[in-house]
């Protein structure tokens, strides 16, 4: 009689199937995994407890058991992400000596992450896309464990400066840029076929590892030439044009809300109060919170859409192109400006909006794209994946918003250079 299962046999390593307190944990993993893949995809504003129960096979009761509210079914799925990239460091660590390697091996974990779980070999990781939506004490320690996770991979940016082996990087936005672009990795792995994803994240890599100038010694972006980002690209909700400021104070004000407390975490009244208007002028102005939210995006893709196009008509180069459109959504995003919105908040939007959000995104982006391949053509960018190269920039720009919460700014446009330099002269120490 056949006792075990391929690849489930049982040894001296193997949990009796007679242990509770294994067969409890084993339980407690798959619903955070099926937790967080629905999370992932439908955002946790539109995920239910009843949703995750019915598709584990459970009761809305049973589940119970081992979360009380959607509040803790969060804070644990993101305790658990946390917990899983820490663990996955402890092993590269114990593996590698080297801090290149450390680097590579944490970088392209979370592509093999996200491969797994679609593949069913391991726990779904939740993208931790809300954090700012929890409460205390759950979201400080949260942060602090996501503090833990960018402490070590900075040090082994630091470690490798030290003994020759890597560039001497602003250590604090390039750790910010490389968490950045892999956070960025489960909106468009997606559209990737499974049997080519670990191809890519090589691909990837070597774009953090060599940059995108071919050229000799170091890239130094020159200073910006755009101006201050002007009112016209707010259009608002096209009412009559004597609303359009105060729509724009709204937008900023609500976009400011929603990047630091989360969709969750922010109230249409503490806004109203923030702007000093009275709760009727507000309601006038705006339906709801989703719909606040909504238009926050288009505002900010509207000054996104402004700022591409401005460096499209400029002189020059390819990768003078990008770095200027860098540079210009770096300094929207950092100052009286912006803020330009994070995408962290993506998925309290319904489906429909969130899709034409995301295609004007992709739209927005691909300028990217056409300044690398102008670079390619032009000789200032080397032979790389275009589409990889661009979706790395693009996660990146996203985890931009409040570089100062990080590292000292004294100067924007420094800081600006600062944390895009790895993406134009890589993390290796160049020739």
């Amino acid at each position: 009689m056949r006792t075990t299962r391929i690849g489930m046999s049982q040894d001296k390593t193997s949990p009796s199937p007679f242990n509770r307190s294994a067969q409890h944990d084993a339980k407690r993993t798959a619903i955070l995994s099926q937790a967080a893949k629905l999370f992932n995809y439908k955002g946790s504003r539109a995920t239910t407890l009843q949703d995750i129960a019915a598709t584990l096979g459970l009761t809305k009761t049973s589940l119970y058991y081992y979360v009380k509210t959607k509040e803790e079914l969060i804070y644990q799925c993101y305790m658990a992400a946390l917990q899983h990239h820490l663990r996955q460091m402890d092993a590269i660590e114990e593996q590698y000596s080297q801090p290149l390697e450390r680097i590579r091996a944490f970088f392209l974990c979370h592509f093999e992450n996200w491969l797994a779980a679609q593949e069913g070999r391991g726990p779904h990781i939740a993208a931790l896309l809300e954090i700012a939506s929890l409460k205390d004490p759950h979201r400080k320690e949260v942060e602090t464990a996501y503090i833990t996770m960018f402490k070590r991979l900075r040090q082994y940016l630091r470690d490798g400066a030290s003994d020759g082996s890597l560039r001497a990087l602003e250590s604090t936005s390039a750790t910010r840029a490389i968490l950045g672009s892999v956070d960025w990795v489960f909106s468009w792995l997606h559209t990737v076929e499974r049997d080519g994803v670990m191809t890519i994240a090589a691909q990837a890599f070597d774009v953090l590892c060599h940059g995108l100038y071919p050229g000799p010694g170091e890239y130094h972006a020159s200073a910006s030439s755009a101006g201050a980002a002007p009112t016209a690209y707010v259009r608002g909700f096209d009412r009559e044009e004597q609303n359009r400021l105060k729509q724009q104070a709204f937008f900023r004000a609500g976009t400011w809300f929603f990047n630091k407390q989360g969709f969750n975490g922010t109230s249409l009244d503490e806004i109203a109060e923030h702007l000093n208007v009275s709760k009727g002028a507000f309601y006038y102005h705006i339906k709801n919170k989703e719909d606040l939210l909504y238009h926050c995006y288009r505002y900010s893709q509207d000054a996104i859409d402004r700022i591409y196009s401005d460096a499209r008509q400029l002189p020059g180069k390819g990768l003078e192109k990008l770095a200027q459109s860098c540079q210009q959504v770096f300094r929207v995003q950092n100052s009286d400006d912006g803020p330009l919105i994070r995408y962290n908040t993506i998925t309290a939007l319904p489906m429909n909006r969130r899709k034409e959000i995301l295609e004007r995104t992709d739209a927005s982006s691909a300028c990217f794209g056409d300044f690398i391949r102008q670079g390619v053509q032009d000789g200032t960018v080397r032979e790389v994946d275009v589409a990889i190269a661009q979706q790395l920039i693009s996660g990146a720009i996203n985890a931009s918003m409040e570089i100062g919460r990080w590292r000292r700014v004294d100067d924007i446009e420094s800081a600006a250079n600062d944390y895009f330099d790895i993406f134009y002269n890589g993390l290796v120490t160049r020739a």
